[in-house]
């Protein structure tokens, strides 16, 4: 009888239950009766599943969150999935521990935070830090500056998050991993190119030797009037410059005519995004030197620079430290500081 009535239960419960959790439900024996005879499953230490079949993603998901410590919470790509962000599905498992807390032995990524309060971690099951939280975090673990900045732009892009909310997610973060191209890589997704300095620019251009450009430069095209971010009449040479790919198919399409019309004009262009006038300028001073005939740089002997007027987001009531460990180890003794 105790065990019909679990089985009709557990069609209306979760099926992803800690053992206290399982045993308030049913009741011990229940519990046991099940695991022995292979109905129930344990695939971690005081986790339960209520069947014998394989799991989902998203079983998977709750066993590891399930087996970790009180206040641990799904973050990063795992839990900005869940919560509509698209595009970059998640490797690995990624959970956020409480600071000092052990990591359980399973095959996914934990991560240790001071912050996982109310204003990080959302009120729902299975619990996952914010939207905003997730995406600093996912842009501070990735492998390359480049991969964080697309995943701070897909955001906006995606239309899943505002300047404010990201603004303070970060300012609460503290110190990070790849935190100056996070900070630019909002503010271009806030203010396209307006947010790009124009000495970053002229950097480059000095460096590769050209001459002083005009900005802002008018033409006219079938449509009405364009304006050239920077225009080199010597060397009949336009350039755009790209602060954040288009949050509409519409201003996109416009872009794409009005490169046609500066070409068909007869004009030659160059288009960079403002990351590589940031972060990759070898490169464009190199196409730019080519494009004026003049001789290949050595790409060795530019260093890229991140501009001394970049918009400053401080951390709140002092820094935070936020460690990245390899799954199983200790905190205390194998973690690395992020931002270090």
């Amino acid at each position: 009888m105790a065990s019909g009535g679990g089985a009709a239960e557990c069609r209306s419960m979760p099926d992803v239950l800690t053992t206290a959790q399982a045993i308030a439900r049913f009741d011990r024996a229940t519990v046991r009766r099940h695991l022995r005879a292979g109905t129930w499953r344990r695939p971690a230490r005081g986790v339960i599943v209520t069947h014998n079949g394989p799991l989902t993603q998203d079983q998977l998901e709750r066993v590891v969150l399930a087996a970790s410590p009180a206040g641990s919470a799904l973050g990063g790509l795992t839990a900005a999935r869940r919560l509509g962000f698209t595009d970059f599905p998640p490797d690995r498992v990624h959970v956020v521990l409480p600071a000092g807390s052990k990591a359980p032995d399973l095959d996914a990524v934990f991560h240790w935070s001071t912050m996982l309060d109310s204003r990080d971690v959302m009120d729902r099951e299975p619990r996952v830090t914010t939207l905003e939280r997730s995406i600093v975090d996912a842009a501070s673990w990735s492998e390359s500056k480049s991969r964080a900045r697309l995943l701070v732009l897909a955001a906006f892009q995606q239309r899943l998050t505002v300047l404010r909310r990201m603004r303070d997610a970060l300012s609460r973060r503290g110190p990070c991993r790849y935190r100056a191209v996070i900070i630019q890589s909002i503010v271009d997704a806030h203010g396209g190119i307006q947010s790009l300095p124009e000495r970053d620019f002229d950097e480059i251009r000095v460096l590769a030797g050209l001459p002083a450009p005009e900005r802002q430069a008018p033409m006219r095209g079938p449509e009405g009037r364009y304006y050239l971010d920077v225009w080199l009449p010597q060397l009949n040479l336009a350039i755009e410059i790209h602060g954040i790919p288009h949050l509409s198919v519409q201003q996109w399409s416009d872009d794409l005519h009005r490169a046609n019309e500066i070409v068909i004009d007869g004009r030659r262009t160059l288009a960079f995004s403002s990351f590589a006038i940031r972060h990759e300028r070898q490169v464009v001073i190199d196409q730019l030197r080519r494009a004026a005939g003049l001789h290949r740089v050595d790409l060795g002997s530019v260093q890229p620079t991140y501009g001394p007027n970049r918009p400053k987001i401080r951390a709140r009531g002092g820094p935070k430290v936020e460690r990245s460990v390899p799954t199983g180890s200790d905190p205390a003794s194998g973690g690395r500081t992020l931002g270090r």
